[in-house]
C-alpha cells in the first residue's frame, strides 16, 4: 500500500493524503484519510483507498439525499475500479456489492414507515413520508448511526 500511495501523492498533488482511523474522503480541506494500522498486503484497504480517492476525483462534498448518498458510493466506487486498474490492481466486485449492500440496508431501514412498514420516499434532508398511510417520520442526518424513525406529531391548525 505504502507505494500505491506514493504514486497516488505524485498524480495527485491537490490532495493531502493524511492517516487516520479509517478510510474517508473530508471534502472541506480536501483530505484523504487512510489507515496506516491497516494490513499492508491487505487488498481490501488497497480498495478503501482507491475508493477513497475516487470520492475525491468526483469532487463528492455534499448530497442533499440519503438515495443520492448511495448513488455517489456506487459512482465512486466505479472511478476507484478504473483507478485500480491503471495501478495495476483489481477490485473485487462481491467486495464492491458488499459494500454498497451496507448503504443499501440503510437506506431501507431508514426509508420503512415505523406505522405501516411500507417502503416510502425522503421528502427533505430528515424527513420521510409514507406513500401508503400518510406517516411522517424524521431520520437523523448521520449514515453512520443507527436507523431510529421517529414518527412527527400531528399539527392542529
Amino acid at each position: 500500500m505504502d507505494a500505491l500511495l506514493a504514486k497516488l501523492q505524485t498524480h495527485f498533488p491537490a490532495l493531502s493524503f493524511r492517516p487516520g482511523m479509517r478510510f474517508s474522503w473530508s471534502p472541506a480541506n480536501r483530505h484523504v484519510i487512510y489507515n496506516e494500522t491497516a494490513n499492508k498486503g491487505d487488498e481490501a484497504a488497497i480498495w478503501a483507498l482507491l475508493h477513497e480517492v475516487g470520492h475525491a476525483l468526483l469532487d463528492h462534498n455534499r448530497y442533499s439525499s440519503d438515495f443520492e448518498l448511495v448513488s455517489m458510493e456506487l459512482a465512486a466506487w466505479k472511478r476507484a475500479e478504473k483507478l485500480a486498474k491503471e495501478y495495476g490492481h483489481n477490485i473485487d466486485p462481491g467486495h464492491i456489492q458488499d459494500c454498497l449492500d451496507t448503504y443499501r440496508d440503510w437506506l431501507y431501514q431508514r426509508s420503512t414507515c415505523p406505522t405501516c412498514t411500507s417502503c416510502s420516499l425522503q421528502i427533505d434532508d430528515h424527513t420521510y413520508c409514507c406513500f401508503n398511510c400518510g406517516g411522517t417520520w424524521r431520520v437523523s442526518r448521520s449514515r453512520l448511526c443507527r436507523a431510529y424513525r421517529r414518527k412527527q406529531k400531528e399539527l392542529l391548525i
